[in-house]
């Protein structure tokens, strides 16, 4: 089978991780596989920010659950609950709040962070928090400690690490792809 469907076909999302942090040779890899993402008519709009400081991370955690709390969501009372699943790298995927391609960029970037994260041997898993809380005071401060303007939303991010557990094959739905001739 051709190596780049097999990779295609064999990446998981990854939901429980080693502590071993990622050389910072597979962190460039995944980085330019990000920026060599597709982008509306080559606008390249999206920026990627990789946090790997273990005391921001459980800070960043820590201001998601608060907000949680804030809003109602059962998530925030849960002391043990982590939003990257405790990975020791986290991918966040910006653009400018206005960048009309935001959202199909991102993902396409983000596809990109996960396909070269399997090839590596890593485990990685899509997180939409930092998305749904990011205009959020608490959460918003260390955002813009971490270099990402108030003016950028969050399209998405990246938990990156070394998977301590098999990740489940998700059953297929049939009936979703359809060819017309």
């Amino acid at each position: 089978m051709n190596e780049v469907i097999k990779n295609i076909k064999s990446r998981r999302s990854c939901r429980a991780y080693d502590e071993k942090q990622i050389s910072t040779e597979e962190l460039n890899e995944i980085l330019e596989c990000a920026l060599c993402g597709p982008s509306g008519m080559n606008t390249q709009g999206c920026y990627y920010t990789a946090i790997q400081n273990k005391e921001v991370l459980q800070e960043l955690n820590e201001a998601v659950k608060n907000v949680f709390k804030e809003i109602g969501d059962s998530r925030g009372e849960n002391e043990n609950y982590n939003f990257y699943y405790n990975a020791p790298t986290l991918i966040i995927v910006t653009a400018k709040k206005d960048y009309k391609y935001s959202f199909t960029d991102g993902s396409a970037g983000l596809e990109n962070i996960f396909l070269a994260a399997t090839s590596l041997g890593l485990g990685s898993c899509w997180i939409n928090q930092l998305k749904d809380t990011c205009d959020y005071k608490v959460v918003r401060s260390i955002l813009n400690r971490c270099h990402i303007p108030a003016d950028f939303e969050v399209i998405g991010c990246a938990a990156i690490g070394y998977a301590s557990k098999e990740s489940i094959v998700p059953k297929r739905i049939p009936g979703r792809s359809l060819i017309v001739r």
